[in-house]
């Protein structure tokens, strides 16, 4: 499951893409960003069994790593981290021969928050797919999710400055859907149905499963995950 490409995007140790590459000659970027809560003991390995499969379907994949809480990431490094390795990307995909247009980001619990957030950004995002996203700050710190997570993801910041849940308010250019399992108990689907709830654009895929499944081809909730991610191709790419 070793990527194909490793690429640096700043000098810092976590400062890397995984790139995982189909074998065709014509596909569409896919940004994958992993979860853990912001956490350091978590980081990009383990979506390589999706990004494989990603990329067995045709999609280029990339996994940006990035600074995380316990080795000096938290709020604003993660962030800071993850905008500027997506605003870098084309530019280091041109490196290895592919071109990239507008992209489809992609990530996994805190991964979907980040999804979420980079939306609210000026980067040429054209879809967010956010599978079982923290996507509502203030009611992830109410119910103390991960630990407290959340809080310890702020620092001191207002959560506001952060949440989708508010920030999503002004509707971005990009199209937004969220993919969460029934039976999650790490990240409980009613942050999802508040979040549609209060922006009713935003399409929600209740699938069956828990937290993890989401991320495991073959699993009862891939199909849908794959669905989203492979549909209304925007942004084409070519190999040079």
């Amino acid at each position: 499951m070793l990527p194909d490409a490793v690429l640096r995007y700043a000098d810092h140790e976590d400062a890397v893409v995984d790139l995982h590459l189909p074998d065709g000659p014509t596909h569409r970027v896919v940004v994958l960003l992993h979860g853990g809560f912001w956490r350091a003991e978590y980081d990009r390995r383990h979506t390589r069994p999706m990004a494989r499969a990603l990329a067995d379907r045709g999609l280029v994949v990339a996994t940006p790593e990035y600074r995380r809480v316990g080795n000096g990431g938290g709020w604003p490094v993660t962030t800071d981290d993850v905008l500027l390795a997506v605003r870098r990307l084309p530019e280091l995909l041109g490196r290895v021969g592919i071109e990239s247009g507008s992209l489809v980001v992609t990530g996994h619990s805190a991964g979907g928050h980040l999804a979420l957030w980079l939306a609210t950004t000026d980067l040429p995002v054209s879809r967010v797919v956010a599978l079982a996203p923290v996507c509502d700050l203030g009611e992830a710190i109410r119910l103390g999710l991960g630990d407290d997570a959340t809080t310890a993801f702020l620092g001191v910041a207002d959560s506001t400055v952060v949440d989708p849940m508010v920030l999503l308010v002004d509707r971005p250019g990009a199209e937004v859907d969220i993919v969460h399992g029934v039976d999650d108990d790490d990240v409980p689907i009613s942050l999802s149905q508040g979040l549609v709830a209060e922006h009713p654009w935003v399409r929600l895929h209740e699938v069956p499963g828990a937290h993890m499944e989401l991320l495991k081809p073959g699993s009862a909730a891939w199909p849908t995950v794959m669905d989203e991610l492979i549909r209304q191709p925007r942004g084409e790419i070519s190999r040079r």
